[in-house]
């Protein structure tokens, strides 16, 4: 699926069995990759400098690679599946 990075920016993220996660508020790019790697559903300017990205990662980004479909909406599955 190829999908310009400008258009995820705000579009809101639910599983495929229906759950709101967010709305995408950045993207994180693997640049060695050349990939979206996760999506990330807070903004930059509300974390603490001190954070540990790792940590921030966990809770509040979703894995592009559950990304199932991109439309009005980008549906990702489900954990379980």
């Amino acid at each position: 699926m190829v999908v310009s990075i400008s258009e995820l920016y705000g579009k809101k993220i639910i599983t495929s069995d229906g759950r709101h996660l967010g709305e995408v508020k950045a993207v994180i790019v693997d640049v060695q990759e050349g990939l979206v790697s996760h999506l990330l559903v807070i903004d930059f300017d509300t974390m603490k400098r001190e954070e540990d990205m790792r940590e921030v990662l966990k809770k509040s980004s979703i894995l592009y690679k559950r990304v199932k479909t991109v439309g009005e909406t980008i549906v990702v599955s489900s954990r379980d599946e």
